[in-house]
Formats: structure tokens, sequence, C-alpha cells
């Protein structure tokens, strides 16, 4: 066995076996990386003869030894990211599971070095990561949008508006409609907006405020409807007459009115008790009136 060798099959020791599924485990994310950036690269040989183990005979302590001398390679890729706002910790998790899953695939009868074979996997990993994660609301999904959400950041020259020279520009060379280019950079620019406001600020102004169809959508809005319209089809007057006239005050004016009807605290006012108690009458009434129009 080498010397690169031995040295990796020690790093389980170390807790580096953990760290590759999770970066914090060693402490820092500064402890993790200077504990990768210590494994030894492998040579073209010890690569190759470990590569054919591993497909020849499912041999998983060579795939390990081929995930653990090329986490530096995640750890460079993944800085290439950190624009995005994102942990860097969860960028290199992210990469290394693109790398787990280049080393499953990687034939060294193919003449590559897995170097150069498993940076597409760790890029595609960690943009789907970023993509899921960004935002709450997604902001790329053909492959148009995939391919400006990552490059339309760094050709921006300037960092301010896109003039329609330069969406044109932008959309030439990335081989997509100007259009794209500029509904990209709106989601981009964008900032995302908490439909309701913090529970703590009562007087915040919040979206949800305005967005609001006049409950004509809302649940309980929509079953009231519902239930007002069954109550003034056929036969209601004579099933309201099956009603006590407490009862039938309340259905009339909970149901029947025009403007709304009166609300459940509004007539525990007119009746003096309260509006549980008004709930009970109204519910036992609802009922008799459904068991008489059946009839």
């Amino acid at each position: 066995m080498t010397h690169n060798a031995q040295a990796l099959t020690l790093a389980p020791q170390n807790n580096l076996a953990v760290a590759i599924s999770n970066p914090g485990a060693l402490g820092t994310i500064e402890a993790y990386i200077s504990a990768v950036n210590r494994i030894p690269m492998l040579t073209a040989e010890e690569e190759a003869s470990l590569g054919q183990r591993l497909r020849d005979n499912a041999d998983l302590q060579a795939a390990r030894q081929l995930v653990m001398s090329h986490l530096r390679l995640v750890v460079s890729i993944s800085r290439q990211y950190l624009g995005y706002g994102l942990p860097h910790a969860d960028l290199i998790q992210e990469g290394n599971v693109g790398l787990m899953k280049a080393v499953k695939r990687f034939d060294p009868a193919r003449g590559v070095r897995l170097v150069s074979f498993a940076v597409h996997w760790i890029k595609a990993e960690i943009h789907e990561y970023i993509i899921r994660n960004w935002r709450l609301v997604k902001v790329a999904t053909t492959k148009a949008q995939r391919k400006l959400f990552f490059n339309l950041r760094r050709m921006r020259p300037d960092g301010h508006a896109l003039d329609t020279d330069q969406v044109n520009d932008i959309a030439r060379e990335l081989n997509v409609r100007p259009e794209d280019v500029s509904e990209m950079e709106v989601r981009m620019t964008g900032r995302e907006l908490a439909l309701e406001a913090p529970a703590e600020d009562e007087e915040a102004f919040a979206p949800i405020s305005y967005l609001s169809d006049e409950g004509r959508q809302e649940p309980t809005q929509v079953l009231e409807r519902r239930a007002r319209e069954e109550l003034q089809g056929q036969g209601l007057a004579r099933a309201l007459e099956t009603l006590d006239p407490r009862s039938r005050h309340i259905v009339q004016a909970r149901w029947l009115q025009d403007d709304g009807g009166m609300t459940l605290t509004e007539l525990a006012g007119e009746y003096g008790i309260s509006a549980e108690r008004v709930r009970q009458i109204e519910a036992a009434a609802l009922k008799k009136l459904r068991v008489a129009l059946q009839n």
C-alpha cells in the first residue's frame, strides 16, 4: 500500500468520514477546510487502481479513498458560489454529494482523471441547491433560466439595470431570448415580501390586507354563502314556520339578509345572552330546518 493510500485509510480516525456528509462535524468550517487540504492527492496510477477496484468489485473502501482525496476540489468549487448568500458549509455539503455521484460513475478506462469528470457533478449539485434555496419562490426552472441565473450577475457590467443593447448582447452570447434575459433580471433584483406582518407589529403594513378578494374565495365565506343559498330555496317559508320565534329570528337575521346579516355578538346583545348561546340556538335551528326542507 502506498503512503498516500495509507493516509486516506486512516482518515476516519480523524472524523473526516463523518465530515463528508457534514462539514460542520469538525467544529468549524475553517477546521474542515484545513483538514481536507491535508489529505494527499492521488497519483494517476493510484486513482486508476482504485477506480478499477470500485468498478469491478464494488469496493467501498476504494470509493471512500477516491472521495476523500477530492474533498479539497469541492471546497474550491464551492467558494465560487458564496455570492448567493448561502452558508459555505451547505454549499460544500451539496458539492460532496455531487462528488460521490461522480465517483460512483467514474470509469478509469476512459483515460480521464476523476478531477475533470467530477467538476460537472459537483457544480450540478451545488446549482440545484442554490436554485432550491436562494429564494422562497423558485427563480429558475427552464434550461434557459438556469443558464441566465448563473451567468447574468457576472455579465452585468456595472451591476446596474441592463439597457436594450446589453440585453440583446447577453441573449446572443447565451443563446436565449432577450425577453428571458429581462425576466431573469427582474427576478434576481426583486426582493421577497412577507404576505403577513410580523406578529409583534400589529400596525405594520402587509400585502395580505389588500390581496384579499373581499372574502369571496375565503373558505368560511364560501360555506356560508352555500348555506344561505340552500336555505333560500323552495319550501323555506314553510320550514321556518317549524321554528320558535327566537330561533326563526336568529336564522333570518344571520342568513337571510342581503347585507350579510347580523353577527353572533350583535344578536347576543339583542337577546341578552352569550354569543356562544346564540351559536348553539342557530346550529339547532339550522339542523331542524334541513330536516324540514328534506321532507
